[in-house]
């Protein structure tokens, strides 16, 4: 009962735009340092940097949220491109990720739509790859919409499938020869549209990971949970399908040990680094999904 309230009430304070105003001038709180990479593309860079040295590559995540303006997603977008002439400089092994609500999603479509062949435009020019994450319900058919649409004109950009949705299994069918990553989902969504309990999330996640690994196209599976990692490597095993047909990816912060132990036994390990000064709606999220941070952050939040 503990862990659902204080799940609640950190998914509340992510969706605070009060909130996330006042953490841009704070700094880093609560330990926020830990999961997000600092808040300038250089603290970023230098993360990815002794990540490759691991041989674990990297997605680099300006974090952004609540934009209201043309400006503001003008703006995101502008940071976006600078993010991946960063990556091309500097030579690291990154693809970049983007959520378009903070290209404009919410202003107009049409809008956002032009803000991502900008982006998709220059990632081009540098032979880069941008993931486009999956957000909320409300915006997921928007999203995918999106995406068939922008894979007309390029074809380095990929999207996320959350487990957690009824609808997921369909949309897979739909995304056929799209690079996409799996998770299990990271939003709080009602009973009408999605899997309540953690077993059916969890079966069926494994069902979308075996489905894609079958149809060949290039996956990433988006977990920190073993049982889940063990099941995809005796899975791959078991059906002959090569290491570089699909990636373990995590996120910056999480199993580091694992992400290390991986790569050494030959899979592809990709790390979700998020950085930048719009980082408390992600810090919330990332708590209450870990009901062992809760009784930490509470005593951050209340001592401030």
């Amino acid at each position: 009962m503990l862990a659902a309230v204080s799940k609640s009430f950190f998914y509340a304070l992510s969706e605070n735009k009060s909130l996330n105003k006042a953490a841009k001038k704070w700094g880093f709180r609560f330990g926020a340092g830990q999961v997000v990479a600092g808040v300038d593309i250089e603290s970023a860079i230098r993360k990815v940097k002794e990540l490759n040295d691991l041989g674990i590559t990297a997605t680099l995540d300006h974090l952004g949220e609540f934009v209201s303006s043309r400006e503001e997603a003008t703006e995101s977008t502008d940071y976006c491109i600078k993010v991946l002439e960063a990556i091309a400089e500097s030579g690291v092994k990154s693809t970049l990720s983007v959520k378009m609500t903070q290209l404009g999603l919410d202003i107009d479509q049409e809008f956002c739509f032009e803000n991502m062949c900008r982006i998709l435009e220059t990632a081009k020019t540098h032979d880069l790859f941008v993931q486009i994450d999956m957000e909320d319900f409300k915006r997921c058919q928007i999203t995918l919409d999106m995406v068939k649409r922008l894979r007309q004109t390029y074809d380095n950009v990929g999207t996320v499938i959350q487990g957690y949705l009824y609808r997921s299994e369909e949309d897979l069918d739909q995304l056929n020869g799209v690079v996409l990553r799996l998770v299990k989902g990271a939003y709080k969504e009602p009973a009408e549209v999605a899997f309540q309990e953690k077993s059916q999330v969890d079966d069926n996640y494994w069902k979308l990971i075996q489905k894609r690994l079958l149809e060949g196209t290039f996956t990433a599976i988006g977990s920190h949970d073993h049982n889940i990692i063990n099941k995809v490597k005796a899975f791959a095993k078991e059906h002959h399908i090569p290491n570089d047909q699909f990636e373990f990816q995590m996120l910056y912060g999480f199993r580091t040990e694992l992400q290390e132990q991986l790569v050494k036994e030959g899979y592809n390990m990709r790390v979700y680094i998020p950085f930048g000064t719009d980082w408390f709606g992600y810090f919330m999220r990332r708590l209450a999904e870990r009901p062992q941070n809760v009784s930490f952050a509470l005593k951050g939040l209340l001592s401030k």
